[in-house]
């Protein structure tokens, strides 16, 4: 039931963007990630994973990708320097900040869309979601401490590694004894709770850093 509805609120979500995008309010949409971002130190990351319209398109072409088995190039490791997703960020404020001192009409958010879209259909969701998205990198510092998020129960893991394989944003770490995930790389997608077999990932509070 969770993941229907996960996917009606994606599709309500898209279709408010679209609907402010043809009325000419897009900028309205700030409001709505302004929220998500406050929501963010409290619940984590749940824009990404169930408002964010780019996640919802970016999931429907890695659906078709999978269906087709069309295979992803794999991610230039330059683009996974940390001065890269800021230089984004960096640009995205700036372009933001310029539309709202002069008034001139700037299609940002739109464009932010069709970049992350164009994106995976040659490369991973993970290029977007982790190193490139400004809305992404803004999320990940405010999320890092949030209350409740997608934890692991390291006593019933079995480190199969499914989480990690089906984690669109690589934000499950197995570089210890067990699998981790990270708070703030984390869209609260659910797909890792979906997929683990024994039932070891809960979206809760009082979980690992």
């Amino acid at each position: 039931m969770k993941k229907v509805l996960q996917i009606v609120l994606q599709v309500l979500f898209l279709a408010l963007f679209v609907a402010l995008f043809v009325m000419g309010r897009i900028q309205l949409w700030m409001g709505i990630f302004a929220a998500g971002v406050i929501l963010s130190i409290f619940v984590g990351r749940l824009y990404c994973g169930w408002a964010c319209p780019i996640n919802t398109l970016m999931r429907a072409v890695s659906w078709i990708k999978r269906k087709l088995k069309i295979k992803s190039f794999k991610t230039p490791k330059f683009l996974k320097k940390a001065w890269v997703r800021y230089l984004f960020l960096g640009l995205f404020v700036a372009m933001f900040v310029f539309v709202m001192v002069t008034g001139k009409q700037l299609p940002v958010l739109p464009g932010l869309l069709a970049i992350g879209v164009a994106l995976t259909l040659f490369f991973p969701e993970e290029l977007w979601h982790r190193y490139l998205c400004p809305y992404g990198t803004i999320f990940s510092l405010v999320s890092a401490k949030s209350l409740v998020n997608v934890n692991i129960d390291e006593e019933t893991c079995t480190n199969c590694g499914i989480c990690k394989r089906v984690c669109p944003a690589v934000a499950v770490n197995d570089e210890g004894a067990k699998h981790k995930i990270e708070k703030k790389s984390c869209l609260i997608c659910m797909d890792c709770i979906r997929g683990c077999k024994v039932n070891a990932i809960e979206y809760t509070g009082n979980g690992p850093k």
